[in-house]
């Protein structure tokens, strides 16, 4: 048994017509990073909603099979117990920030607080998840007042700092520019590094070809391929299904038919730089 199982997942949003996802079957193992890809409307962030327990806790809709979670039917924990589980991070930081503290630190130890934590205890955790995060210079800012980048280091924070399990994590550099970009996917890492389970939706395909060990990708709401990243994101004709794929993969296929003996299942910038190296001696 998986640590995550859906079976046979289909949800439908109130007055829909049609499914949002349909019939998706998948296992997700412990400690493992699991990257989710398709083209717009494909049924990505409603399967991280299903995933977290928002739906259909809060959405509504129709919802048929299963989803497991450490082996319990995720609709028989409480939504207090998920939140301590299985941590969700928004495309948008805005819509996660609280606003119910005017500093960076209360924001992050509100949810503590909201658990009964004790004081001493909350300090110590805030404070080592601001450093782990790099924001403790932000201590004292209001989180409305910060950059996209810094708001979605403080939003990474205060899901961390209740120590989950599993990550489910939405599209988190979507309105960030590359330095940016690089400071959240720092703290993923470190998150991947610590043993947690990670879902990610993300279009900078690079970035899930150096980071990710799975993928799944949907179309239409429907999962139509799922496996090991190398053996995912090598197939050229995911293109033909709204995947955009690593700039690496493309540059091997060229050189591939340009007559230079190129390896299979190169995803990433640094296997192509050894492939090179190889290539010259």
């Amino acid at each position: 048994m998986g640590y995550i199982e859906l079976k046979n997942v289909t949800y439908t949003y109130p007055l829909a017509e049609e499914p949002s996802v349909r019939d998706i079957s998948a296992v997700m193992e412990r400690g493992k990073f699991y990257s989710i890809l398709g083209a717009n409307g494909s049924g990505k962030t409603t399967l991280c909603n299903i995933l977290r327990g928002f739906i259909p806790n809060f959405y509504q809709g129709e919802m048929s099979g299963e989803v497991i979670f450490d082996g319990k039917n995720l609709q028989e924990y409480e939504m207090g117990e998920l939140a301590s589980k299985i941590g969700y991070v928004f495309q948008n930081p805005f819509n996660q920030i609280t606003g119910a503290r005017d500093t960076v630190y209360g924001e992050i130890a509100y949810g503590l607080e909201n658990f009964g934590v004790p004081v001493p205890e909350i300090r110590d955790r805030v404070d080592q998840i601001m450093e782990l995060t790099n924001i403790t210079y932000l201590r004292d800012k209001n989180p409305f007042e910060l950059s996209g980048g810094q708001q979605q280091r403080v939003a990474f924070a205060s899901v961390l700092v209740l120590e989950p399990d599993m990550f489910v994590i939405d599209e988190p550099t979507s309105q960030l520019d590359p330095r940016e970009t690089e400071a959240v996917f720092d703290i993923i890492l470190k998150m991947k590094e610590m043993g947690k389970t990670i879902v990610l939706v993300e279009h900078k395909m690079e970035l899930v070809a150096q980071y990710s060990d799975e993928v799944l990708v949907l179309e239409d709401g429907r999962l139509i391929r799922a496996g090991e990243k190398h053996e995912i994101l090598s197939e050229t004709g995911l293109q033909e299904h709204g995947v955009m794929l690593p700039q690496t993969v493309l540059l091997a296929e060229k050189m591939r038919n340009s007559g230079l003996k190129i390896k299979d299942g190169i995803i990433t910038e640094d296997e192509m730089r050894e492939q090179l190296v190889n290539i010259g001696r």
